[in-house]
């Protein structure tokens, strides 16, 4: 006899294991309205404490996979590859990693997702360029990855429909960090897109949902299991996030951010960061032999102009001020403006990636509800970065708030991220690690 969906949340809850047929009718339940929300925020949460087998995840990745349309991109020419990454605070580099692959002649199809717990989503950062787009439909998403080499979307009714909602259910209930989760979220709508291969950039560190090396590895292991499982050339990088990728964190400041690095410009550690996952989206496409060949085809495409140009033209074809692109300084940023300063003399020997994330969401760069709307215009600029020599009373960073109260409120939560101390910390490579 059928066992009812409440005894597979106990089951699972207890410890059990589900079978394929039962996780694929738990999705399929929860599509069509019969199995709650808040009944998949239970189950989701006792797959947080119990986890998934393999082949539970397997099983959970095909039913969001298959609970909407899987597009077809035959019709592209081409190895069509796209990047994810698992989150982290300032990481804005899927907005100028994109057009510039697509610049060397690897399409990149992307679904991208909206902020999840305080780390922030690409979706929110490129809504804030004014008109642009990212609800088309699976057959425009198609028709501008072929004339333009590139579209970023968020998830659609068609696509990975199932994934879209529990992904905002995780956001709430405090289940993001779970791995089979975050497989089967990022698999299912990645396999969704028609893509030939995918490069997955594992942040590990204080500001990443993985804290430790050894979490991330496994996260990386399982991805890179299921999706060559699903048929796909899957690469995973592990990149370092303790503290903020890049200077700005927020919406329009990190995509001001993003369009620098298309201009040869842009803090060191986004470029650099840019350019090693751009090296295995090339080398998996097929239009480098290396990452060292790669590299020089990035930095080509750049200085150019033709990774701009890709950009522009994305951004028209989805609605967008393509003029952003030359001046980012039309990305409004709020006007109330508060300098934290330091209060001694050193190193900059720490930057909380945590602690900024979560005063991001704080001000308004996030969200604490998965219906609330993002205030694209507040931010956080690190004026001193990981490393820098100060004098007491150089400014630390500062906050962007729509009012002076705001900013004053918000300042002690951005400085105690912050440590400084007598000696320069030791540098540590931006690379953990790779998986194949």
């Amino acid at each position: 006899m059928q066992r009812t969906l409440v005894e597979l949340i106990a089951d699972k809850r207890d410890g059990g294991t589900l079978s394929a047929e039962e996780i694929q009718r738990l999705v399929r339940s929860f599509v069509d309205g019969s199995f709650a929300d808040y009944q998949m925020a239970a189950f989701l949460m006792a797959v947080f404490f119990r986890g998934l087998e393999d082949a539970e995840t397997v099983a959970l990745t095909e039913a969001m996979l298959h609970s909407g349309s899987v597009l077809d991109l035959s019709a592209v020419a081409g190895t069509k590859v796209d990047k994810h990454s698992t989150g982290g605070v300032g990481d804005k580099v899927s907005i100028c990693l994109a057009p510039l692959v697509a610049a060397c002649g690897v399409p990149v199809p992307m679904v991208s997702g909206r902020g999840l717990g305080h780390t922030g989503g690409t979706l929110d950062k490129l809504e804030a360029i004014p008109g642009f787009r990212t609800d088309l439909s699976a057959s425009d998403f198609a028709r501008i990855v072929g004339e333009v080499g590139t579209c970023m979307i968020g998830q659609t009714k068609e696509i990975a429909p199932a994934d879209k909602r529990i992904y905002a259910l995780r956001d709430v209930t405090a289940t993001v960090e779970s791995i089979p989760l975050i497989v089967a979220s990022i698999l299912s709508k990645k396999l969704a897109e028609g893509i030939d291969g995918l490069v997955l950039d594992v942040k590990v560190g204080r500001g990443a949902f993985m804290k430790d090396e050894a979490r991330a590895r496994a996260l990386a292991d399982k991805l890179v299991r299921v999706g060559t499982r699903a048929g796909k050339k899957v690469v995973a990088v592990l990149t370092r996030m303790d503290a903020p990728l890049g200077e700005a964190v927020g919406n329009a400041n990190e995509t001001r951010e993003a369009l620098e690095v298309l201009h040869g410009k842009g803090p060191l550690d986004l470029v650099a960061c840019t350019l090693v996952l751009g090296a295995e989206m090339l080398v998996l496409g097929g239009k480098a032999t290396d990452a060292k060949d790669a590299e020089a085809k990035l930095r080509a495409a750049i200085a150019d102009g033709s990774a701009a140009r890709v950009m522009e033209k994305m951004i028209a074809a989805q609605g967008g001020d393509a003029s952003v692109v030359g001046h980012p300084e039309k990305l409004a940023l709020a006007s109330e403006v508060t300098e934290l300063r330091a209060a001694r003399s050193g190193f900059v020997a720490g930057i909380d990636a945590l602690t900024v994330g979560l005063a991001g969401v704080a001000m308004g760069a996030g969200r604490t509800r998965a219906d609330q709307a993002v205030d694209p215009s507040v931010g956080i600029q690190l004026d001193a970065k990981l490393g820098a020599k100060v004098a007491a009373g150089d400014v630390l960073a500062r906050v962007f708030t729509r009012t002076k109260k705001a900013g004053e409120e918000i300042a002690p939560r951005v400085l105690s991220a912050f440590t400084v101390e007598d000696a320069a910390p030791p540098s540590e490579p931006l690379v953990v690690g790779r998986v194949i």
